[in-house]
């Protein structure tokens, strides 16, 4: 437990954001047509209208139209075309 709180001081002090040194997953929205999640698990479901990811903390849903999965690494994933909705169904408290 003192090793994980060190380890948190010198991440604050050296301000890295949060997502870098956890699991917690990182969602960025460009627009109404680009998402990017970093820190996924995998990929549950994946459709034209609909695509299902899951995170260290949960799920992730996106709904829309002609969605495509791009530049996916271990890492992060990205998500194109037309997105109407994006749902979050936490699983870890």
């Amino acid at each position: 437990m003192k090793n994980r709180k060190q380890h948190s001081r010198v991440d604050k002090f050296l301000e890295f954001p949060k997502e870098v040194y956890s699991n917690e997953p990182k969602v960025v929205v460009t627009g109404f047509d680009e998402l990017i999640i970093e820190n996924f698990k995998g990929i549950l479901e994946y459709e034209e209208f609909f695509v299902r990811i899951n995170t260290y903390i949960g799920i992730i849903n996106i709904n829309g139209y002609n969605l495509n999965l791009e530049n996916m690494t271990n890492d992060d994933l990205k998500v194109r075309g037309k997105i109407e909705s994006i749902e979050f169904e936490r699983t870890i408290d």
